[in-house]
């Protein structure tokens, strides 16, 4: 009898194991859809955050100084900060919003991407953190000659 019970309670856990656990994020497209069609960084940080109002610390971002391909941008972002959520934005291409990422509670902000970028601009990085405020950093770069297609 202490087997079965043994045998069935061991099947419950290996099925709760290879149950997918359904992470939950926020759709910033459907959510907040003004932030995608916004031409400035100023514009598309307000709408998504409410304020433009940003610390200047607390975040790394890394990007060349020129980038040869404007079509693969290797972008680095990292911080320390307790974040909700981070954000990348650019002023050369006609809409400025990038990509927002939900962050989980205990979450680690070390991500790597590439973007593209039709010509020479700045990229900035917002980091919403749990206690309310936004940090940023910004990292001005050159587009060699071919833009996105380069």
């Amino acid at each position: 009898m202490q087997r079965r019970k043994f045998l069935s309670l061991s099947t419950l856990i290996a099925f709760a194991a290879m149950t997918p656990v359904q992470l939950s994020a926020e759709n910033y497209r459907a959510t907040k859809p003004d932030v995608w069609t916004s031409h400035t960084v100023d514009d598309s940080i307000k709408k998504l955050y409410g304020t433009r109002t940003t610390i200047q610390e607390g975040v790394k971002l890394t990007a060349p100084d020129v980038a040869s391909n404007g079509g693969a941008i290797p972008v680095d972002i990292k911080s320390d900060i307790s974040a909700k959520s981070v954000a990348l934005f650019q002023d050369a291409n006609p809409e400025a919003a990038v990509i927002v990422y939900t962050v989980h509670e205990g979450g680690i902000i070390d991500y790597s991407l590439k973007m593209k970028m039709k010509a020479s601009g700045t990229i900035t990085v917002v980091v919403e953190g749990r206690d309310g405020k936004l940090y940023s950093a910004n990292k001005t770069l050159d587009v060699a000659l071919g833009g996105c297609e380069g």
